[in-house]
């Protein structure tokens, strides 16, 4: 299994420039919380529990995600703890509603991301290795760690594989 390092220096190679990086913290969890939206019909209820295929999915990832590091785990699963049940309280609604939310964040996360890679010059990482898009909410997570100074080690790590974040004036289409 490859390491937690070995999985985000994968990923960043594809995300060095700062425009790109802007765009994942936004494009990703829309597109999380999108599929959290539109996995959550079909459900039942349960125990006071919605059970759906986003709580299946979600737990599957958040397996993943403890077995790479704890810490990291742990946070990633709130968040698709929140999802989900955002999910589950739109799959409550009309289905107008929970189809038109659910896809227009995927679409829209989407759209994000692609611009991301036009101003990176570079294809998304999923292109080449389909773990990417499990990789990719986690990648966020530990960027937006690294800008608060945490698991710095890790970061270092990564760039020394990659190299660091571009400056601005450098980036591909800049």
């Amino acid at each position: 299994m490859k390491t937690l390092t070995d999985h985000l220096a994968q990923y960043a190679a594809y995300h060095r420039d700062p425009r790109n990086l802007l765009t994942h913290f936004i494009g990703i969890p829309l597109i999380v919380l999108a599929v959290a939206i539109l996995l959550s019909r079909p459900g039942i209820e349960w125990a006071g529990l919605w059970l759906s295929p986003a709580a299946l999915v979600s737990l599957a990832a958040a397996i993943f995600y403890l077995r790479l590091d704890l810490r990291y785990g742990l946070l990633m699963s709130a968040v698709l703890l929140l999802c989900v049940w955002l999910g589950a309280v739109l799959a409550g609604a009309k289905m107008a509603l929970w189809l038109g939310v659910g896809a227009g964040l995927f679409v829209l996360g989407w759209i994000i991301q692609f611009i991301g890679h036009y101003f990176e010059g570079r294809k998304p990482a999923f292109v080449d290795d389909l773990t990417g898009l499990i990789i990719g909410p986690l990648f966020v997570a530990a960027e937006l760690g690294f800008m608060l100074g945490l698991r710095d080690p890790l970061r270092l790590a990564i760039e020394a594989r990659v190299g660091p974040v571009r400056l601005r004036d450098s980036a591909a289409h800049g």
